[in-house]
């Protein structure tokens, strides 16, 4: 699963712990050093900070405190206090009593959002374990001392790969106290070396304060994270669209995705407020659990069709819960049996942890992010997707045709500059079927996502089958940088960017000639078409020929009036030569037209009558095809 893992900063985990216990010195990251510039980048605003190991377990003499060199450990002591002042407890773990999400407390940092995406990662074994690999190799091990090296790993996924991120087990703290975040037991420290390795890869912990649940979720999952405005959706008011969106979440949810959620604070002095009813603004929840609860007692709760949409959600200060209706001590939990309330894990403790129903939930929370996990495989019992991952760039450069980076379509001259990307298989509409070389004129646009500020945007959208151009932007033009797209369809859609503007000239260029026109050519729709059977039913299909180069549609089914809507687009030689068009079904001619198109003429739109082919082509055949045709004598112009 993980052949593909990165070494984080080039950092070997196995090499590194090799060399700890061949030396018997315990492991300081020279990478992430136990200094301030680890902690913060705007400077101190804590105090005195005191990095401490958990235990120091090994034999040897201890270094002074800050020291750059390897920390040597002291010898065993009995029990009781931290044998250390470099220690934090004297029997740690990684896990206690197991991983759960009450394990988890935020600390003196605005990283809600970091915090309720891992509540979310420890309620899901099989996602877990991918960011914790090799865990019980990584534990303390009481009988082994020796064993242990000071370094611990965890595995994030990011810029479309995994990569292996190592640090030592040196944490900050204030007072012999955690300063970050923490576990409800003083000896459990997975959380905190999970937030030291993420605050890694950010470069400081400061750089946490703030952030997206949605990309937490992604580095823990290499999954999708689609965000839903409840708002913009109005599911409070919604039944229907509330119940679909619950069937949705449960469906999520089932599949071990993660999930989380929030109220928007439109202001400042709205960031974390509490809310008469115990929920906080602007804050990150993880949702735990997603249920359909039975309600009543015994035989008449089974034979009662009526069942409660619930949903659970997790405060990562492991406090402060909502207080309405299904809040843990209200009565409506007496309406669900013993059992039922066992299943589901009720408890009345101020955990941070609480049930709702989801249609109060749609009434208070304003936004939801679900993190799916794409299946791509072929053996799976859920549906399968199709997923292609291109990496590309935008980048600035003067020259209209090489320049990468032309900002949204308010920038009209400079929009289709972008990178453009077209799915290489497939029929249909929207653009030319054929089309090889870079769009130099707008299309017609069929979807795209807002633009935001954060780091994943995601749209989802139901398209017919056809042939597509998808353009990555930024909003403004000129910005730099690297993106990834990944594209799941329910077909192979083979991605490839475009990357000429037009036909290359060749060593064959001056035997065989080369374009000198360009046209497209707009099959509109068709009227009147002649019937096949009795009934008058028929399924047409067009074919476009110029130059030997065919173009297809779909077929149309059961109609005399089809709506084509196919564009073709050809680099011609021979101008003089007309473009063909043929009405077909089952390979049954029906008519065609022959089109010629003057560069100089402006956009033509004709509806031609059909006529026979061959000999008789000056025959009227029952039925019309309207066209639209656009030509240009330069080849970047369409």
């Amino acid at each position: 699963m993980f052949t593909s893992v990165k070494a984080f900063e080039g950092q070997q985990y196995s090499t590194l712990k090799r060399q700890c216990l061949q030396s018997g010195l315990l492991f300081e990251d020279p990478r992430f050093p136990a200094i301030d510039d680890s902690l913060f980048y705007q400077g101190n605003r804590i105090g005195r900070v005191v990095w401490k190991r958990p235990r120091v377990s090994c034999s040897g003499t201890p270094l002074s405190e800050g020291s750059p060199a390897l920390l040597r450990a002291p010898h065993p002591v009995s029990k009781g206090a931290p044998s250390h002042p470099t220690e934090l407890c004297e029997d740690p773990h990684l896990f206690v009593d197991g991983i759960s999400a009450h394990d988890l407390h935020q600390g003196q940092l605005g990283n809600c959002w970091f915090v309720a995406a891992c509540s979310s990662l420890a309620s899901r074994e099989s996602l877990w374990q991918k960011v914790i690999p090799d865990w019980k190799e990584q534990e303390w091990d009481t009988e082994k001392p020796e064993s242990y090296a000071g370094i611990f790993h965890f595995r994030f996924w990011r810029f479309g790969e995994w990569v292996d991120v190592v640090i030592d087990d040196r944490l900050p703290t204030v007072d012999n106290q955690l300063v970050y975040c923490h576990s409800n037991d003083s000896n459990e420290f997975w959380s905190a070396l999970v937030e030291k390795a993420y605050a890694k890869v950010y470069g400081c912990y400061e750089a946490l304060d703030g952030g997206n649940t949605a990309d937490a979720l992604v580095d823990f999952t290499g999954g999708v994270s689609e965000p839903v405005d409840l708002l913009e959706g109005q599911m409070a008011t919604d039944e229907a669209a509330r119940n679909q969106l619950f069937e949705r979440v449960l469906k999520v949810h089932n599949r071990d995705g993660l999930i989380s959620c929030s109220i928007r604070a439109t202001t400042v002095e709205d960031m974390e407020a509490r809310l008469d009813c115990g929920l906080v603004k602007g804050h990150a929840y993880a949702v735990t659990d997603v249920r359909k609860v039975r309600l009543g007692h015994g035989l008449l709760a089974f034979f009662k069709s009526e069942k409660l949409h619930m949903i659970r959600m997790r405060n990562p200060w492991g406090e402060k819960e909502w207080s309405g209706p299904w809040s843990d001590s209200s009565e409506e939990w007496n309406k669900v049996s013993k059992s039922e309330r066992e299943k589901l894990g009720v408890t009345v403790q101020d955990d941070g942890e609480f049930w709702m129903t989801f249609d109060d939930f749609c009434q208070y929370f304003t936004d939801l992010i679900l993190c799916r996990l794409i299946n791509t495989s072929y053996l799976s019992i859920h549906k399968t997707w199709e997923e292609e991952v291109m990496r590309g760039s935008w980048v600035h450069r003067q020259d209209p045709l090489r320049n990468r980076s032309g900002g949204c379509i308010n920038h009209k001259a400079t929009f289709l500059q972008n990178p453009q990307v077209k799915p290489g298989h497939s029929t249909g509409s929207c653009v030319e079927l054929n089309r090889k070389y870079r769009m130099h004129s707008a299309q017609q646009k069929v979807a795209g996502s807002i633009y935001i500020n954060s780091r994943c945007v995601f749209l989802r959208k139901e398209l017919k089958e056809g042939r597509y151009v998808i353009i990555p932007t930024t909003f403004d033009p000129g910005q730099q940088g690297d993106f990834l797209l990944r594209v799941f369809t329910d077909v192979p859609s083979d991605c490839k960017e475009l990357t000429l503007d037009e036909p290359p000239q060749t060593c064959w260029t001056g035997m065989c000639g080369y374009p000198q026109l360009v046209t497209q050519v707009h099959v509109l729709n068709a009227e009147g078409l002649q019937g096949q059977d009795s009934n008058g039913a028929v399924d047409p299909y067009v074919i476009i020929t110029c130059e030997g180069e065919r173009v297809r549609s779909s077929v149309q089914k059961d109609t005399r009036c089809p709506n084509f809507d196919i564009k073709g687009l050809f680099y011609r030689k021979k101008p003089k030569d007309g473009i063909h068009i043929e009405n077909m079904i089952v390979d049954t001619f029906l008519g065609q037209v022959i089109l010629f198109s003057d560069p100089n003429e402006r956009q033509e739109q004709h509806t031609l009558h059909l006529r026979d082919k061959g000999s008789r082509q000056d025959n009227d055949l029952p039925g019309t095809l309207t066209v639209r045709l656009i030509t240009s004598t330069t080849l970047t112009n369409i």
